[in-house]
């Protein structure tokens, strides 16, 4: 934190000597869930009612602005292992009563330039590398230094350089589940708008220089390409993504190893119905545990189902095929964007394409005025790879 304030104020008579009217923005939202867990292999289910808070101010003065944004998480109904507190005789919900400062950031914008100095929220594309974890009520937010430039339309790059993670466990976080993992991170991400989308190289170095976290086997570089875009077929619309990296250890990693990344993923949108199919695969090298593909800093929850199965990958890697179905409506009655979804993943080992299971996921959503309310399921089917697993959350969201 000290890095970060000494950035913050050696950026503020920058800002001081072009004095502009300020413009003042308050910052609130906040979330009320149930979570409910029932796993095989434990003594008793999970359930946890938790209230999240958040609340800030920015502040805007021409292509200048400062943010600062605080939040607190309580946990109403307190049934569950945390990953901190009590024995782990329940399942995990990652949740733990918390009060942080999320956010204390420096900005400056410019048509062609950005620089975001501070704690701040990083998201790379679809955050499979690097996420701020907004499932999660604590989330994960970076003390860092981010540049964003746009030399000419349609070409941008995007680099950042952290040197802490705040972690979603919070200011009890110990251990391997620490407050904060400190280190020197490197994310870079130069995107180039072509005809068939985005085309986009990066590379990810991420460096967990604290022993408590795995011994340092979670520091590794990831090299790689990414295709994203759309295609109009008549009156629907045709999205993918394909995607590869490559990954190896680095920094004070004591494994040698490489792993390889690949996703291909197609969607339809026909104005209401879509339906969509993907494979992601997260490779493995010698079958022996942390040498296989791992995202330690992306928002987990976004991939291989809502169980949360697969958020260290397996020794033998994992293959996740996938499809979805679902349907949407802009209004009905007074509610906005209503959703219906479906999901079906089938999980296999990459290496010696083992059976590890299957998961069903369910999700219905809808926003009345500024609230957003949700509920979801997920089923998670074992088969050679941990414990059959149900969990099922209602959810609603106020923001300001």
């Amino acid at each position: 934190m000290n890095r970060t304030l000494i950035l913050l104020l050696a950026l503020a008579p920058a800002g001081a000597a072009h004095a502009q009217e300020i413009v003042l923005k308050p910052l609130g939202e906040a979330r009320l869930r149930h979570e409910s867990v029932d796993q095989d292999g434990l003594a008793a289910d999970a359930e946890a009612l938790t209230l999240r808070v958040r609340a800030g101010v920015e502040a805007k003065a021409g292509s200048w602005s400062a943010l600062v944004e605080g939040q607190g998480n309580l946990g109403l109904v307190d049934d569950y292992f945390d990953g901190l507190h009590g024995a782990a005789t329940r399942p995990l919900i990652a949740d733990p009563d918390n009060i942080a400062l999320t956010r204390a950031q420096i900005r400056y914008a410019s048509p062609a330039f950005a620089l975001t100095a501070g704690r701040q929220r990083l998201g790379f594309d679809d955050e499979r590398f690097v996420g701020s974890v907004g499932f999660r009520q604590n989330g994960q937010s970076f003390d860092a230094m981010r540049a964003e430039i746009t030399p000419i339309k349609g070409v941008k790059a995007d680099f950042a350089y952290a040197w802490s993670v705040r972690t979603i466990w919070g200011i009890d976080g110990a251990g391997a589940r620490q407050q904060a993992v400190s280190g020197d991170n490197f994310f870079g991400n130069v995107g180039v708008a072509t005809p068939a989308g985005k085309l986009s190289a990066f590379a990810y170095l991420v460096d967990q220089d604290e022993a408590a976290m795995q011994g340092f086997r979670m520091s590794s570089q990831s090299y790689g390409a990414r295709l994203d875009g759309t295609q109009a077929l008549g009156k629907a619309k045709l999205a993918y993504q394909l995607s590869y990296a490559r990954q190896s250890d680095w920094h004070r990693n004591p494994n040698d190893y490489g792993a390889d990344y690949y996703l291909a993923d197609v969607a339809v949108d026909f104005g209401g119905p879509r339906v969509g199919v993907g494979y992601e695969i997260l490779g493995a090298d010698k079958g022996i545990a942390l040498t296989s593909f791992q995202t330690p800093l992306a928002t987990g929850f976004k991939f291989q189902g809502w169980a949360d199965k697969f958020l260290i990958t397996p020794p033998d890697g994992i293959r996740d095929l996938y499809a979805s179905a679902g349907w949407g409506w802009k209004a009905v009655g007074p509610l906005k964007a209503v959703t219906l979804q479906a999901a079906y993943h089938d999980y296999r080992s990459d290496r010696a394409s083992r059976a590890y299971g299957d998961e069903i996921d369910l999700l219905a959503s809808a926003k009345l005025g500024k609230v957003t309310a949700a509920a979801r399921y997920a089923h998670y089917n074992a088969d050679g790879f941990a414990t059959d697993t149900d969990k099922f959350w209602l959810q609603l969201d106020w923001m300001l």
